[in-house]
């Protein structure tokens, strides 16, 4: 569907060819996570967690080995140093770090090869279309207005879309709540289309699971701007009202900043120094700027972790075989597969130079992983049963890099008999 938004866009708005609108069956093995967009070359990097390029392509076509050393030598990529830094907004390059954000990459590659196929044009600059096809869909009166294709098809098929909470997670947010804990969701997303999701996924009283709701939460600026440059607003009927000169109780906000917030929760809590533990699943938006800037606890929800048949928890072992049964069906529809084109998320091959021998390193992705997490989980079901008092390991806790991972380190990460002597 994100696909489809952009791409109907493109065509019918900025005169993109109609071959963008079909996708064929193998089309989607393109997308994987961590990928930078080289914007001006119209090149997809994979890189290595030193910034060396691992893997490239041009458009949807795979570099080879020689391209990228010509392309790219054997040496930092140019934008290393601010794309690790987590410098958002440019028009050099694009990071790729979300699903929601993945089918956008799939498209640009296409366009890649479009222009490629139409003009044998050198440099690109089909970016600001893309941003335009962006706003047309996602901008914050979209929904209210029925614009583009994303909106109206969600909000007419939600079943097609959105998958309901399990009932453990229910459980779980209930009982911390019990346990004195303050539940705040924040999401960039705006409260149109917050209500609709959440009264799908967890129930028409979705409020009451939570105390503080803040929607077009615009992270990461959320954690990054001050509370003058970012205000927390009232709403009435999903319309942002005037700025608040401070948050002094829990409800239903929009916009804001987490100092403002962290001034709040120091009031319900009556602690100097309220301990935060922020869940998220993107890396730029979530998990770097709530540990960067906020020094929150952070757990980061990696999909990626699924693909190990081995992270099915524990508890399933001991389950009655109906539960059992279901937990299963559930692994297959996971939608986490492992890209043929850009192989793991976690690891690569680095080609030897002149017959040296191939060594294994980490990517850039794995790297931020154990940098700013305090853990990684593949999803909240995963940890819904564990005891609330129950002790993670903390990636930093042995500065080993796959301590924090629960319930398993990923695969790629474990030496095992057959991987390449590491150098």
């Amino acid at each position: 569907l994100i696909y489809d938004s952009f791409a109907q866009y493109l065509v019918t708005e900025k005169g993109y060819d109609e071959d963008l609108l079909t996708l064929g069956p193998d089309s989607l093995d393109f997308c994987c996570k961590g990928l930078v967009l080289d914007i001006e070359e119209g090149n997809f990097l994979k890189l290595a967690e030193d910034g060396t390029v691992l893997r490239a392509s041009h458009g949807t076509k795979s570099m080879t080995f020689e391209e990228i050393l010509e392309n790219y030598g054997r040496r930092e990529w140019k934008h290393f140093n601010t794309v690790s830094g987590m410098v958002s907004r440019t028009a050099k390059y694009y990071l790729y770090d979300n699903y929601f954000d993945l089918p956008g990459a799939l498209l640009c590659a296409r366009v890649v090869d479009s222009l490629d196929q139409h003009d044998g044009q050198k440099k690109y600059d089909f970016w600001k279309d893309m941003v335009a096809a962006i706003q047309h869909n996602y901008k914050i009166s979209a929904f209210k207005e029925d614009c583009g294709m994303y909106f109206p098809e969600v909000k007419n098929h939600p079943d097609k879309y959105l998958q309901r909470c399990p009932e453990s997670v229910k459980k779980w947010l209930k009982q911390l709540k019990n346990a004195g804990k303050i539940l705040l969701l924040i999401t960039s997303s705006h409260s149109d289309y917050c209500r609709l999701l959440c009264e799908h996924v967890l129930g028409s009283d979705f409020e009451e699971y939570f105390d503080v709701l803040i929607t077009n939460a615009l992270k990461p600026g959320f954690f990054s701007h001050t509370p003058n440059q970012r205000p927390f607003r009232t709403l009435e009927n999903d319309e942002e009202q005037e700025a608040l000169l401070s948050l002094d109780k829990p409800g239903w906000y929009s916009q804001g900043n987490a100092i403002q917030l962290y001034d709040l929760l120091k009031k319900m809590t009556g602690k100097l120094d309220p301990k935060v533990v922020y869940f998220g699943d993107s890396m730029h938006s979530d998990i770097f700027p709530a540990h960067h800037y906020s020094n929150w606890e952070t757990v980061f929800i990696l999909e990626e972790l699924l693909q190990d048949k081995g992270t099915v928890p524990a508890k399933a072992e001991s389950e009655p075989l109906e539960k059992k049964g279901k937990f299963e069906e559930d692994q297959l529809k996971v939608p986490y597969f492992v890209s043929k084109q850009w192989g793991s998320f976690f690891m690569d091959r680095l080609p030897g130079l002149e017959n040296a021998e191939e060594t294994l390193v980490h990517t850039w992705s794995c790297k931020c992983i154990s940098t700013y997490s305090t853990i990684a989980i593949p999803s909240l079901e995963a940890i819904a049963d564990l005891p609330l008092d129950y002790r993670f390991t903390r990636f930093s806790s042995n500065s080993s890099a796959t301590a924090g991972y629960y319930p398993s380190p990923p695969r790629a990460l474990l030496p095992n008999e057959d991987s390449v002597t590491m150098k």
